[in-house]
């Protein structure tokens, strides 16, 4: 189900883009941006649940998150889902599923999203009249295949508790470079389902877990947003430390 946005066919000019005023972002050129704008050929609005691409799709198009939260996936054949990994704005979406003849996972909106919509047959133009875009594309190819491995090491070696923890400060320090943190809240759209689809864990399981570190005071979670009632106790209980995280490409 494809819907155009109010904001017109191709959306926000690249250059007004308000993405770009965050700080999670990198400085680009005008010259870069119009390139960008150049390549833009549709922006789209997608209801939650709706497949960004579907596993197996041949003509996956490139995207980037211009608003919402997203998912990447893999299905087995008797239903069992792993979630990859989580998609907020200015992610780039796609990329593997854009270069390959066919998709090998699916993505689909965890809200209602927006989308910057670029053709995958201009994907060459970058490497070939913009080679510092082009550099920029693998380097966020490489960023999406870390956070894969953040979350692989979880499921591998992070007990249930651990897991939740490391989920959790990951999403609240995405959400902080893009200015969606206020007083230690932020919107947290996933399910238990979700969650346990993207840990590993059984539903029970997951829910238990979720329970146990409420009770214990690391977090709230209310009316769709959940707050870090002690962030560096959380962060210390997924081994996740607080580190400097350097601007990033907005394609």
């Amino acid at each position: 189900m494809n819907i155009v946005s109010k904001q017109g066919r191709l959306g926000t000019p690249c250059l007004a883009c308000p993405l770009r005023l965050k700080p999670a972002f990198k400085d680009k050129t005008d010259d870069e941006i119009r390139f960008i704008q150049a390549m833009k050929i549709d922006h789209r609005a997608l209801p939650a649940g709706a497949d960004i691409i579907h596993p197996g799709q041949e003509d996956a198009e490139l995207y980037t998150l211009y608003s919402g939260w997203a998912f990447r996936y893999k299905s087995l054949p008797d239903g069992r889902r792993q979630i990859l990994n989580f998609l907020l704005p200015g992610d780039l979406v796609g990329l593997q599923a854009s270069l390959l003849s066919a998709s090998e996972h699916g993505i689909e909106a965890l809200t209602e999203v927006e989308l910057c919509v670029f053709s995958r047959r201009r994907i060459w133009d970058l490497f070939v009249k913009m080679p510092s875009l082009a550099y920029e594309l693998a380097w966020l190819g490489s960023r999406e295949e870390s956070l894969i491995d953040d979350n692989l090491t979880s499921v591998g070696q992070r007990n249930a508790g651990e897991r939740v923890a490391a989920l959790v400060i990951s999403l609240y320090h995405r959400a902080d470079a893009l200015g969606l943190v206020s007083n230690d809240s932020f919107a947290f759209p996933l399910s238990q389902q979700q969650l346990a689809d993207a840990l590993g864990l059984s539903l029970v399981h997951t829910s238990k877990t979720w329970s146990r570190l409420r009770k214990a005071g690391l977090f709230s979670l209310s009316g769709g947003r959940l707050t870090l009632l002690n962030p560096r106790l959380t962060a210390r209980m997924a081994s996740v430390y607080e580190q400097n995280s350097t601007p990033r490409p907005l394609i």
